[in-house]
């Protein structure tokens, strides 16, 4: 019987060994535990109930513009007007209806071709006033909106006249400026992500600037497009270059669990893909920084090879000129930067946001935080603080079977940047 009540009691006490190691509750651990944060204080600045965020801007004054892609909501571009609330700017009747959106021609799922109204706007960049320009909020609608078409979710193919830039006075509330694009440029099934500017006089022969955009397809051939927005003519580089095309099979984490896309209707799994997607300008003007979403490589080039568009060699020589600045920790979403030359990128396997440094040639964390759930677009504003959306888009629908694991509200964070940085307003 000695023998039994030894094994009983080694087997109580095994069982009473493993209650603790299976506990998820550390807080009376003596062991070192990862508390999910560090950087600068993050805080609440904005909830959203009605609809899930994807873009964007602060003013001079403060006012906050966001924008949501389509779609079955309402309106894609919004003003905050509270704590909690937006409105759609610059009016609803700007705005394509749901029911508008898609002009199925011959079985092919085409989106309208208006060159007017609002599609599906992905990004927003406010450029500051200057003698030629008013504080301008650009807007960049990729015409291609997400539809239900026989049961199915399908991002519409773009058609030329819906996908545009389009400049807008927020001193009047009022469009004074639109450029389409032609199907050389911007292909039938190309997705414009982000855009940055560069309005200074010398950078183009039209002396009105350039604009700098991203073609992050998951379906086509992903690289840069530029915009002289004197003449209205654009053109592309870095056509399907590696430094702009996704890692293909990446498996991300996020919230510590492997990530696949399960897209409704399909009986397997897909890879999340996406092309460049984050990207930045330095304040000299000189440099972009930029990277493919599901990457974990940072890439750099010198403006001026993307500015050329005229020379024989353009696409070579700006292929040959591509730098790799290494891995930095992970798949990374939108870019920021500011007035100290950092770069800004949102980790959203970390629940957090980098900085890429290119002094000292570091990737470094600025802030973490168990809330900054998937953080996408980013803005730095006058005041000296980075403002992010957080739209948990590994919870959608589209990549959860149709059901939607996200819960409101989705929110604007914001947090005060090191060494007094601001909003890089050089280049205006």
């Amino acid at each position: 019987m000695i023998f039994h009540y030894r094994y009983l009691f080694f087997a109580l006490v095994a069982t009473a060994t493993y209650a603790q190691l299976a506990s998820q509750n550390a807080s009376s651990t003596i062991l070192r535990v990862d508390n999910g944060t560090y950087g600068s204080a993050v805080e609440e600045y904005h909830y959203y109930y009605d609809q899930f965020p994807i873009g964007l801007a602060v003013s001079s004054t403060g006012r906050i513009f966001v924008c949501y892609t389509r779609g079955t909501y309402n309106y894609t571009l919004g003003e905050v007007t509270s704590t909690t609330q937006e409105t759609p700017y610059p009016d609803i009747g700007t705005q394509i209806s749901p029911n508008s959106l898609s002009n199925i021609t011959s079985g092919i799922p085409l989106a309208t071709n208006n060159s007017t109204g609002l599609i599906s706007v992905q990004a927003l960049v406010i450029t500051p006033a200057t003698s030629s320009r008013p504080e301008t909020l650009w807007i960049l609608d990729t015409g291609r909106p997400t539809v239900t078409i026989d049961g199915v979710s399908t991002m519409l193919y773009g058609v030329p006249g819906g996908p545009k830039l389009l400049g807008l006075n927020i001193a009047n509330n009022s469009i004074y400026e639109t450029f389409t694009f032609p199907e050389s440029v911007h292909y039938v099934d190309s997705y414009m992500n982000d855009l940055r500017f560069d309005l200074r006089p010398n950078v183009t022969d039209s002396g009105r600037g350039i604009v700098y955009m991203v073609d992050s397809s998951s379906e086509g051939r992903n690289g840069f497009i530029m915009l002289d927005l004197g003449t209205g003519e654009s053109w592309r580089r870095l056509n399907n270059h590696p430094s702009t095309l996704s890692v293909p099979n990446v498996v991300a984490s996020y919230q510590g669990l492997p990530f696949y896309q399960r897209v409704p209707g399909l009986t397997y799994f897909n890879h999340l893909a996406e092309g460049i997607d984050g990207v930045q300008i330095d304040p000299s003007g000189e440099n972009i920084y930029y990277s493919p979403l599901t990457s974990d490589y940072l890439y750099s080039i010198e403006t001026k090879y993307l500015r050329d568009h005229t020379s024989a060699t353009a696409e070579q020589a700006a292929s040959n000129n591509v730098k790799s600045l290494g891995q930095r920790g992970g798949n990374a979403n939108g870019f920021e930067g500011d007035s100290n030359g950092l770069i800004y990128q949102a980790m959203p396997e970390s629940n957090a946001i980098f900085t890429y440094n290119p002094t000292t040639l570091l990737n470094e964390g600025f802030v973490r935080d168990p809330r900054i759930i998937w953080p996408d677009s980013m803005s730095i504003a006058e005041d000296g603080y980075l403002y992010v959306n957080i739209n948990q888009l590994p919870y959608m629908p589209g990549f959860n079977n149709g059901t939607d694991l996200r819960e409101t509200p989705g929110a604007i964070l914001r947090a005060k940047l090191p060494g007094n940085g601001t909003k890089i307003n050089s280049l205006g």
